[in-house]
């Protein structure tokens, strides 16, 4: 069997595997050499065949049909374990590449926004949008568009699997991309779980930071189901997804004019925006900043998992036309 020559053959056999991430569909050379440029990596379709031949006689890759090729299981565990070093500030990453590619004009309520991707096993999602339509009628949510599809079928750059449908939520990073082309520097802190007592947000009770995390926050707390969002929905007392930024002091009328705008759009994340150089939930705010609390896209979806229904979720995942976006209460009448 053959082992990866060095160091840097195996980071961009990883990289070949991460192009995975976002699809069960065969892959051929020229699709992963174009995918690869997402994570800054140029590698010709030549050089992409050499390693898949390299990958292939290790097992995490098959040969499917005359170009494609599949991810093994053995694939799959690598990309889990391998690296953990590339994995750190991953969250961090994503964020950034996510606001970059968010094109949403606010002005005219078109482009992509970018999106959280849950996939349910089939004949379950009518009980999962029956626990989350609390989450969406309270507002605790980016917004009350989403998209879904079923097994085959493709929500953003992600192919929904067999057996399986899919759903489509906003994320949050929508204020960040925003923002940016707004010239708005944010700054993304942490993800967390929030505290409501009365309907208000109370204090940060878990923090992961994204610059040290391999992984989305919300997925963490969401499979350990530290959350109670079907609480904070009903009574106005819960533990809710959310997410902390900062921005300069300086900047906050064009960030108000740009939250209202995406409201206006229904796509409203911002819960709370803070005073100068005050803290905000507890959590201090560095000098001639502005601390903001950014709502979890992905409270929807923890209802559903405190309801006992399985998903498998991909947070910031992918980037959708908002126009392919409908509202909730189509499906849920």
């Amino acid at each position: 069997m053959t082992s990866f020559d060095t160091p840097e053959v195996e980071r961009k056999a990883l990289y070949i595997l991460k192009t995975w991430s976002n699809s069960r569909e065969p892959l051929g050379a020229r699709v992963i050499s174009r995918c690869l440029k997402d994570y800054g990596i140029e590698l010709g379709e030549r050089a992409v065949r050499y390693h898949l031949k390299l990958m292939d006689e290790r097992g995490l890759t098959k040969i499917v049909g005359r170009d494609g090729r599949l991810i093994t299981e053995s694939g799959i565990e690598e990309l889990k374990s391998a690296l953990v070093r590339d994995k750190v500030g991953y969250a961090f990453s994503r964020i950034e590449h996510l606001a970059f590619r968010t094109n949403f004009d606010l002005n005219k309520r078109s482009g992509t926004v970018p999106v959280n991707v849950s996939f349910f096993p089939i004949g379950k999602l009518k009980p999962a949008l029956k626990a989350m339509k609390p989450v969406f009628a309270a507002k605790l949510c980016v917004s009350d568009l989403v998209a879904v599809a079923r097994e085959g079928e493709s929500l953003g750059d992600m192919t929904v699997p067999q057996g399986m449908v899919g759903l489509a939520t906003v994320c949050s990073i929508v204020v960040n991309g925003c923002l940016l082309k707004a010239g708005v520097p944010m700054d993304s802190r942490f993800g967390g779980i929030l505290q409501l007592r009365e309907h208000q947000p109370f204090r940060f009770v878990e923090l992961i930071h994204y610059a040290g995390s391999s992984v989305d926050p919300s997925e963490v707390f969401i499979r350990a189901r530290m959350t109670s969002v079907k609480a904070a929905a009903e009574s106005g007392n819960g533990k809710i997804l959310a997410n902390f930024r900062e921005i300069p002091a300086l900047c906050r009328p064009l960030a108000e004019e740009v939250v209202d705008k995406l409201k206006a759009a229904r796509l409203n994340a911002l819960l709370l925006l803070g005073d100068t150089s005050e803290a905000v939930c507890e959590i201090p705010v560095e000098v001639n900043r502005i601390g903001m609390i950014l709502l979890g896209g992905l409270n929807p979806i923890a209802a559903a998992e405190e309801a006992g229904i399985g998903t498998e979720n991909f947070a910031m995942s992918t980037i959708m036309e908002y126009k392919n976006l409908n509202s909730i209460w189509e499906l849920v009448k």
